[in-house]
């Protein structure tokens, strides 16, 4: 993720994410799906520095990889009855193009931009514009000791309630506003025990963590096949799934885990972090009160 998002507006973002409560699904009228795709959970990846731009011997590697995740997953998609699927980057590897190679996406999907950077887990959440949403190539949270396991950026954790949360949470949270669940995540096994809060989604394990830098990856051919059938299950059973929901008032705030700091974060505007969250109907609030 892009470390400058987060604490130039990160007080934003998450406050944004939680200021609502759970809204109430829409009919659905046709499947239409959103898929977020970050970069460090790939089926075959083992390399940290495939998902990172300015390493050029082994980035292009790491972009077929993706292309390769988001293909099986659209096409299950599509076989479970969507109508509409786009993709969009929710990863930031310094690329200032898409990580995903456009040539070689599955055709029937569209990619989601915009001229100006957004917050991808904030800024396209709005109702009746799609019934489900899901993430691929996700990672696990901080301490979780996943294969390159961080919370939207290195040595921070996000708290609500006094629980840290992965990513793929705060896009359920997000995405709960409106009544709209997250049905599928693929990452490695340590993101898989991190979600127990998602008991109805459908989970491909792409490969076993051993090390923040490295993974016993499992056969690519065998995590492509099941994640095209449980992208189909994920839309045929999607009656099943819940949004998510957090109401006020809410226990939120960001912890430097070392060896990091809380310098950096607290060098950026409207960043504060507190070693004892406190009640506050937002998060934002919960940072930036004295």
């Amino acid at each position: 993720m892009r470390t400058a998002i987060l604490f130039a507006g990160g007080a934003g973002l998450v406050a944004a994410v939680l200021s609502l409560g759970a809204g109430t699904p829409a009919p659905v009228q046709g499947a239409r799906v959103l898929v977020y795709h970050d970069m460090e959970g790939l089926a075959g990846q083992t390399d940290p520095t495939t998902f990172r731009f300015n390493h050029q011997e082994s980035y292009p590697t790491g972009r077929k990889l993706l292309v390769a995740d988001l293909n099986a997953v659209i096409g299950g998609l599509f076989d479970g009855g969507a109508t509409e699927v786009h993709v969009v980057d929710a990863h930031g590897s310094g690329n200032p193009e898409p990580d995903v190679i456009t040539a070689d996406l599955d055709p029937r999907a569209k990619q989601v931009f915009r001229d100006r950077p957004f917050r991808q887990y904030v800024d396209l959440v709005a109702p009746d514009v799609y019934d489900a949403v899901v993430a691929v190539g996700m990672h696990a949270k901080t301490g979780s000791r996943g294969f390159a396991s961080h919370t939207y950026t290195l040595g921070i954790e996000f708290l609500l309630n006094g629980k840290t949360i992965t990513e793929s949470e705060l896009i359920g949270y997000s995405w709960g506003r409106v009544g709209v669940p997250v049905i599928m995540v693929t990452g490695d096994d340590r993101l898989e025990r991190d979600l127990t809060t998602m008991p109805w989604i459908q989970y491909v394990v792409t490969k076993q963590a051993t090390a923040a830098d490295s993974a016993i990856p499992r056969p690519v051919a065998t995590v492509h096949a099941e994640m095209r059938a449980a992208a189909r299950r994920a839309l045929e059973q999607r009656g099943k799934a819940r949004p998510m929901a957090l109401r006020g008032p809410i226990e939120a705030g960001l912890r430097a885990v070392a060896p990091a700091s809380s310098a950096y974060a607290c060098s950026k505007r409207g960043s504060q972090l507190r070693s004892t969250p406190k009640p506050c109907p937002t998060f934002g609030s919960a940072i930036n009160s004295p």
